[in-house]
């Protein structure tokens, strides 16, 4: 079984795009074809990119980076689960991109994104050449989730309605014939 690396891209204190990462970890988890892990950027709490050398050649010298790499480098496949601030996508998902390289090789994306009318995808645009760049495949469909906070009710739980299900539901197929596909590409 593939093992799915969930992660959120906001840390402000309020962000509602955590309840769309925590709807999208148990959405996935239920489909029953991965192992899945959320990786909340909050939590993580990368300080702005410190090491000393290029991340290509992984060395090291911070246990913060020693630690996200084993994170990233045990994943098949990843979900982020994208906000998009100002038509772009924020920084703490560019800064913990930014501090690993070959750890994200040949590793497919899907995205889910959410924003006021465009649902994200101004940001999701802007962060496919980034993951592009790192030799990952964004997947070409996506989640995207316009006026996100409408389905976000009073007790803070995300409750999508069945065109993100079904565009959830496509995702994670893809996902699955992706990561089968470039784990080879892996060895």
């Amino acid at each position: 079984m593939h093992t799915i690396k969930i992660i959120t891209s906001t840390t402000r204190k309020g962000r509602k795009g955590i309840a769309i990462a925590n709807w999208m970890f148990e959405f996935a988890r239920r489909a029953n074809i991965f192992n899945v892990e959320l990786l909340d950027l909050a939590e993580i709490n990368l300080p702005l990119m410190d090491e000393p050398n290029h991340p290509r050649l992984q060395q090291y010298v911070h246990e913060h980076t020693k630690k996200w790499s084993a994170q990233i480098q045990s994943a098949d496949g990843f979900i982020i689960v994208l906000g998009e601030y100002n038509f772009g996508f924020p920084a703490p998902v560019k800064n913990a991109l930014d501090y690993l390289f070959n750890e994200w090789k040949y590793k497919p994306a899907g995205i889910v994104s959410y924003g006021g009318i465009s649902g994200g995808l101004r940001a999701t645009q802007m962060l496919k050449q980034v993951l592009t760049t790192l030799n990952m495949m964004p997947l070409p469909g996506q989640v995207s989730i316009p006026f996100f906070t409408k389905y976000i009710n009073d007790e803070e739980l995300f409750v999508p309605d069945e065109a993100i299900i079904k565009s959830a539901e496509a995702m994670i197929k893809e996902l699955n014939r992706w990561t089968d596909a470039l784990k080879t590409m892996r060895v």
